[in-house]
């Protein structure tokens, strides 16, 4: 049984989920020690994420090439750069498996939260190593394991009794590169040595359940599921959601916590 997910449909949403990851992003720049004059290769860029900051941040100095599957995602990110007028940024349509780009084309590879939710993760790092210049730098962001990532885990948890025989969730998907030494593992398949990875907390936090509820509703992030759901089970799934956060509620607040893992270092 396998999530269906509609990268293009999520990608009309895929903008409210940016401030709760915006602090992944910096941590995957602060980790490339980005140089004058670097190309840079942002692979399963969604909306334009951390290519477009990196583009804000550095202007003409770098060139910033960002890649993802979905046309959706991708439309989305390039009429970004196109309303702010950002220069030395360019987008295309491709799957992390197969860059078109040839050896050692960048100095420097980014990705956050893709690796695991692509359809051959050993082939898409042995990719990274193959486009990176010898001497190039890579950094790349994963989630933790499925206990550790609240926000998806108490909604799933919720649903997935409910669901139809043939409708998965992704949250197995989501979190399958974050047991350890999963991805140490994949990184020295595809030729990597003397890179790091560690492992940071990253909360998500609401004013409120309604305030959380609404969001999975509106991210899209579940909507086949939801949809999925027989007439009068939605107000019974949120209602068990509701129970389950309730072991979150922190000063008035929901805060809901999730693990996440960096790898970094040299080609």
């Amino acid at each position: 049984m396998k999530p269906t997910q509609d990268w293009n449909r999520i990608a009309e949403k895929f903008d409210l989920l940016l401030p709760y990851i915006a602090p992944v992003g910096d941590a995957l720049i602060e980790r490339l020690h980005m140089h004058p004059h670097d190309r840079v290769l942002d692979v399963a860029c969604g909306t334009g994420e951390p290519a477009l900051t990196l583009a804000r941040r550095y202007g003409d100095e770098v060139d910033v090439m960002a890649v993802d599957q979905a046309e959706g995602m991708v439309r989305a990110a390039r009429a970004k750069a196109e309303r702010e007028a950002l220069r030395g940024i360019a987008f295309r349509t491709m799957p992390a498996e197969e860059l078109a780009f040839g050896d050692a084309t960048f100095d420097r590879v980014v990705s956050r939260f893709g690796l695991m939710l692509f359809q051959d993760p050993a082939r898409a790092l042995a990719e990274f190593w193959r486009v990176l210049k010898p001497g190039g730098r890579f950094a790349l962001a994963v989630w933790g394991e499925p206990d550790q990532m609240s926000s998806l885990r108490i909604t799933v948890e919720a649903l997935e009794p409910h669901l139809p025989e043939g409708v998965g969730t992704p949250l197995l998907q989501v979190t399958s590169m974050g047991a350890p030494g999963i991805i140490e593992a994949a990184l020295e398949a595809a030729g990597f040595t003397g890179f790091e990875v560690s492992r940071h907390q990253l909360d998500y936090t609401f004013d409120s359940f309604e305030a959380y509820w609404r969001l999975v509703g509106d991210s899209a992030i579940l909507a086949t599921q939801l949809d999925a759901l027989g007439p009068g089970l939605r107000d019974t799934v949120r209602n068990e959601v509701a129970a389950l956060a309730a072991a979150y509620h922190k000063g008035g607040r929901l805060v809901l916590p999730h693990t996440y893992l960096i790898a970094s270092g040299p080609r």
